[in-house]
């Protein structure tokens, strides 16, 4: 009985749709062409055997989940040999070869029940191995020559769309940054002008509430801190008391109103609240996942990486069992922080 729910027409297509709006600009027509009508063939063909074969008894989430591998796959894949300087005609029959191969990998471990990520290791580990043994193959019958040969198996599209993903996030941060800079030097302008506007006053004595007493201590320390850490820290606050705050960082003789042993046991007490830029380290990147994942139940995750790419999943996966990717530093940074968003 064919898989019921699984259109595997309609999600070829689909696949192929997204690849129009993936596949590098720099590609002639022709090569886009190739890639896009490579990754929808394959994809098609893959959820065709798996729609009609009784005997898989698969669910239509499980086919999904293989043709998109073989869609992935298949996309990143054409794209190595597009680079690679192997001539076009010979570039099918290395495709045919590694979509068969994931093919037969990714159906048996799922009918296995293997687990995801060692599933989309086993798939990945396979791909390169048939990549390379048929680049190899075109060498040893001297169809190209050494040099081509190291170009072809240096090729990786997936590496190279992670990163591309993590500077566009980094232009992302920096543009944000820079308008929340803007955004604070208007108001810090519109202060300035406004000549009206009095500031708060200082009771004497015994007078100041222990809430005075909290936004004045950070005052103090605002006081000292680069313009982008004291937005990011007033951010955090209401309006008015974000208003206090800058009030009292303007008042050259704060610190005299202030008792000295009640303004450091303020500080003391608000230490542990204040934002400390980390170094980017894979200790840093792990201690962050693995806060994620005892706050946050695994499907929860698994469900916002469901549409990621294999590197992503297998990185996500890798790490619940406080193993370390062998991704870029930047990269896994990009991810983690991504994750914690995304939550």
């Amino acid at each position: 009985m064919p898989i019921e729910g699984f259109d595997y027409k309609g999600f070829a297509a689909n696949m192929a749709e997204q690849a129009k709006e993936l596949v590098p600009k720099e590609l002639e027509d022709r090569e886009k062409e190739y890639v896009v009508k490579t990754l929808g063939n394959f994809t098609l063909l893959a959820g065709e055997a798996l729609y009609k074969d009784d005997s898989l008894n698969l669910t239509p989430e499980q086919a999904v989940f293989i043709t998109q591998i073989i869609a992935e796959w298949s996309f990143h894949k054409s794209i190595d040999l597009i680079h690679s300087g192997i001539l076009p005609q010979y570039w099918d029959s290395i495709m045919q070869k590694i979509a068969f191969t994931i093919f037969e990998v990714a159906k048996q471990a799922v009918l296995k029940n293997i687990p995801q990520d060692q599933l989309l290791q086993a798939v990945e580990h396979h791909v390169i191995k048939v990549y390379n043994q048929s680049i190899e193959e075109l060498q040893q019958k001297g169809i190209i020559d050494e040099e081509i040969k190291n170009r072809a198996e240096s090729q990786s599209n997936i590496d190279a769309m992670a990163q591309q993903a993590q500077a566009e996030r980094e232009q992302q941060r920096q543009a944000e940054a820079a308008a929340q800079q803007k955004v604070q030097q208007e108001q810090e302008q519109k202060k300035s002008k406004n000549k009206e506007v009095k500031q708060p006053a200082i009771p004497q004595g015994g007078g100041i509430t222990q809430k005075q007493l909290k936004l004045m201590s950070l005052a103090v320390v605002l006081k000292i801190l680069s313009q982008d850490k004291v937005t990011t820290i007033l951010n955090k606050f209401d309006s008015n008391d974000s208003l206090s705050i800058s009030q009292y960082m303007n008042m050259a003789d704060l610190e005299s109103h202030l008792d000295g042993d009640l303004l450091a046991g303020c500080l003391r007490e608000m230490k542990d609240y204040l934002p400390v830029k980390r170094k980017l380290t894979k200790e840093n990147v792990m201690g962050d996942l693995l806060r994620i994942y005892r706050s946050t139940p695994r499907e929860k995750i698994e469900k916002v990486i469901k549409n990621e790419r294999p590197l992503v999943k297998r990185f996500i996966s890798q790490a619940y069992d406080g193993e370390y990717s062998d991704i870029p530093l930047r990269v896994a940074g990009i991810i983690a922080q991504y994750v914690e968003d995304s939550i």
